[in-house]
């Protein structure tokens, strides 16, 4: 009895150590894991420590230091229309309806202000200016543009114009952004960056005032409103910052930068994914593994992504993200609806962005 209980305990032993050795040979010669290697960073990324603030105010008038009433000490105007005479109204033109709703509120009764790019539908990038566009631009007074290669399309009829009366704020030019400066400094979405639109209302209100000086007192008093509603607006900005500044989030486009930089969110996405989406390219292969890698890590808290620019691969991403129990917050270019003021529409964006990182904490 006891040879063979010898025997059955040597039998175990080899088979114990043959079964060890075929695990390692698979161990050796098995594919490694597509996300081997990806690591999903836990605190501030490069993308969300690069500076949002403009290094320069670039060329062209009026300047930022002018730009800023003193609106304790409402400016002296003259009469804005005595009885009998027409009131004055400046025929303006901005490019997307983003900035035509700032100036619209800002001139008030004395504008009247036409946005070319105003479909939820419409990607701006691509947009396609036709003739009343151009009937539009030439008739205006006051254009504004957000350049950076984001409205070429306006900045080529302003040029073919050539109308030496118009006053055009070209906004990307008078901040320094520029097209060869990378997913920051470069980035044309610049409404998404709360210093660059008050730095923008300041020059809208310049704009006005010198084109209308006897309507100064009346821009004053549009000004201090208008600011005090940003402001009003941006507190939740800070909300969001003081509240989950360093969460892990994601972002099919470099939409997001701007925003992610001012709610202090780190935002790990590969640059060059957000970038090639943005423009309308293919990603390269090594960036979408990365991406899909860190929406599965467990570690991002939010997918944002612009719901005006589908495609099958920001489709992909989203649903991963959804298995990955990644909250999903859309953004959009333009306001939407198209009816809302640039505080209803960005207000609701902040809203849904804390909702989507509060998700935890509410259980969803």
């Amino acid at each position: 009895m006891q040879r063979r209980t010898t025997v059955v305990l040597a039998v175990a032993v080899v088979v114990v150590l043959a079964a060890a050795g075929i695990y390692e040979a698979y161990a050796l010669s098995a594919p490694a894991s597509p996300c081997a290697g990806v690591t999903t960073p836990t605190g501030p990324s490069a993308i969300a420590n690069a500076s949002a603030t403009p290094t320069g105010t670039g060329s062209g008038t009026p300047a930022a230091t002018a730009a800023v009433p003193d609106t304790a000490s409402p400016l002296a105007s003259e009469s804005a229309g005595s009885p009998g005479t027409t009131p004055i109204v400046i025929p303006v033109v901005a490019a997307e309806n983003f900035w035509g709703s700032l100036v619209a509120q800002l001139g008030g009764s004395h504008v009247s202000v036409t946005s070319i790019v105003t479909n939820p539908n419409t990607d701006p990038h691509d947009y396609q200016a036709n003739d009343s566009d151009a009937v539009a631009f030439h008739d205006a007074q006051y254009v504004i543009l957000n350049n950076v290669g984001y409205d070429d399309w306006a900045t080529s009829l302003v040029a073919a114009d050539g109308n030496p009366n118009q006053t055009v704020l070209n906004i990307g030019d008078l901040l320094g952004v520029s097209v060869t400066g990378g997913i920051v400094s470069g980035n044309p979405h610049l409404w998404y960056n709360p210093s660059y639109v008050n730095r923008t209302v300041a020059w809208m209100y310049d704009n006005l005032t010198a084109i209308a000086p006897s309507l100064a007192g009346y821009f004053t008093a549009q000004y201090a409103n208008l600011t005090a509603s940003l402001d009003a607006l941006y507190d939740e900005v800070g909300t969001i910052r003081d509240q989950f500044a360093g969460t892990v989030v994601a972002s099919t486009e470099s939409i997001f930068v701007y925003l992610a930089n001012a709610t202090g969110l780190d935002l790990v996405s590969p640059p060059a994914f957000m970038e090639a989406v943005a423009e309308g390219n293919d990603p390269s292969d090594a960036s979408i593994v990365t991406f899909q890698c860190q929406l599965e890590s467990g570690h991002v808290r939010v997918l944002v992504f612009n719901a005006q620019t589908v495609t099958p691969l920001t489709d992909t991403m989203k649903s991963l993200a959804a298995e990955n129990n990644v909250s999903l917050v859309s953004v959009t270019e333009t306001v939407v609806p198209p009816s809302a003021t640039f505080q209803q529409w960005m207000g609701g964006e902040l809203d849904e962005l804390y909702d989507g990182l509060d998700a935890p904490n509410l259980g969803d």
